[in-house]
């Protein structure tokens, strides 16, 4: 239809660009791809590093945004918004030119553990369980303190900083800009006066104007620039309505929005998140408290975080005889394995510091191995239940902090499309599990629609339910067994840390 209007979704993960044209009356995604076909790498200089280039972020959301526009001719110069959603926690740091001074420092990089403690001991921890609602852990805040002590001669230069989404929405605009949620999620938000900690800025001596202007996450942040619109063959002038961290965004692409409603993720990190009304920390820090993205009242994200899932499963399948199969065949290959891998326990602690375990430094293990009985069937279904098993472990501190859930709604994509993870998943939450046909970049491009005024709310699109899974007592039972004996050598581990 030449008069038929989109909107545009870019969710920028650690893995790649996706990138979703969406029907602006139907709310249906009618193209999608990401970027690139092979996972992003994340370099690692130093142990415990995890760095990208910014610029690798740009030149894919240009190739997916160009390759999704290809397919529906003429639909580049009928895009009414662009929402964006992006990984969490990174840091990039910009010149006064706005050229890259360093590679980003993502979510998953744990150098700046030390100084998150560090920046604890100076703000006092009253102060950022009570105002900040958590500690700067391995945070934004703290890795920028990391750069301004061991890289002053960059910091100098630095005429902004921001998160991931923040640089997409700069390439796009050409506009300094971030939002409170975002702010949040680095720890630069103070909940009780509502704005941006000046005690934090002062900690770290960083003036004001280094950090970019705040804008609505729903609503007007900017307009396309003539060189992003030349970059993707569209049209100056289209408005971006809408940003937030892939968590948040991921948990409003499911609906949920409301306290008390709960949804989870496995991509290259597992995560369950839960909306709440309540503004408040969790003292041992396993859990953290952000902002979450609201169009009415003040709603806030328990979000919980295993670093290594998806990650995992893509590193298992890399370096294993099948590594050219999809994983489609791998999950089918899983299947014919019996739960607990005859023997086989995996954990999935190689991504960085773990934020429930108190930000130790864990490393994955496979244990358990028996040359002469286990495959790589074996492995495969040893990596789904380690990781389910972990992000359950998480899942008993919700349940320790009130979080009282029955049903978890999650996306049909990473590791939530293999029917072993989801049974799994099911039966040892004992919640009902809702599998929706969404992802990051459509609920992105839907959110886009909201703050530009398109949509009422996220609650009046459309949403396809794809599959129910229900727990059973039966293999609640037995995977609980396999739980505890896998907790009881994790606990082991924890110890030998201390």
């Amino acid at each position: 239809m030449s008069d038929q209007k989109y909107l545009l979704g870019i969710d920028l993960g650690s893995s790649s660009v996706k990138a979703s044209l969406v029907d602006l009356a139907t709310g249906s995604a009618v193209a999608s791809c990401f970027e690139p076909s092979e996972e992003m790498p994340i370099h690692s200089p130093s142990s415990d590093w995890a760095e990208q280039d910014p610029e690798m972020w740009w030149q894919n959301t240009v190739r997916a945004i160009r390759r999704v526009t290809a397919g529906h001719p003429g639909s580049a110069d009928r895009i009414e918004g662009i929402g964006i959603s992006y990984q969490m926690h990174g840091l990039v740091l910009l010149d006064k030119e706005g050229r890259v001074l360093r590679p980003a420092i993502i979510w998953c990089d744990s150098r700046a553990v030390d100084a998150g403690d560090q920046l604890t001991e100076q703000l006092e921890e009253s102060y950022c369980f009570d105002t900040l609602l958590n500690v700067p852990g391995n945070f934004t805040a703290s890795k920028l303190k990391w750069v301004i002590e061991n890289e002053p001669e960059i910091f100098d230069r630095v005429h902004r900083f921001m998160l991931p989404g923040d640089y997409i929405a700069y390439r796009l605009t050409g506009e300094y800009s971030t939002t409170s949620t975002g702010l949040s999620e680095g720890i630069f938000w103070d909940f009780e006066s509502w704005q941006i900690s000046g005690p934090v800025l002062d900690v770290l001596g960083v003036k004001r104007g280094l950090v970019p202007d705040l804008v609505p996450e729903f609503g007007l942040q900017g307009r396309m620039g003539e060189s992003a619109a030349k970059e993707l063959g569209m049209q100056a002038g289209v408005p971006i309505g809408y940003r937030a961290g892939d968590q948040p965004n991921n948990a409003l692409s499911l609906k949920v929005s409301e306290a008390g409603q709960v949804a989870a993720t496995a991509g290259t990190s597992g995560v369950i998140y839960a909306v709440t009304d309540i503004p408040s920390g969790d003292k041992l820090s396993r859990v953290n408290t952000f902002l979450h993205p609201s169009q009415a009242g003040k709603k806030y994200g328990i979000l919980l975080c295993v670093n290594g899932t998806g990650i995992a499963y893509n590193w298992i399948r890399r370096i294993s005889a099948d590594s050219g199969k999809p994983y489609d065949e791998l999950n089918q290959m899983a299947g014919e394995i019996n739960p607990g891998s005859d023997g086989l326990q995996f954990f999935p602690f190689g991504n960085g510091a773990e934020r429930m375990l108190s930000n130790r430094k864990m490393d994955a293990a496979l244990l358990g191995i028996n040359f002469n009985r286990h495959s790589n069937a074996h492995i495969f279904r040893a990596v789904q239940e380690g990781v389910c098993f972990a992000m359950y472990y998480g899942f008993e501190v919700l349940e320790s902090l009130g979080s009282k859930p029955s049903v978890i709604r999650v996306a049909d994509a990473n590791m939530f499309k293999s029917p072993i993870f989801c049974q799994l998943f099911t039966d040892l939450t004992n919640c009902r599990v809702e599998l929706y046909d969404t992802d990051g970049a459509r609920g992105a491009a839907l959110a886009a629609g909201v703050g530009l005024k398109y949509y009422p709310s996220m609650q009046d699109i459309p949403l396809k339910l794809k599959k129910t899974y229900l727990p059973s007592d039966a293999g609640r039972s037995e995977y609980l067994n396999l739980y505890q004996a896998w907790k009881k050598i994790l606990i082991e581990k924890l110890i030998k840390t201390l």
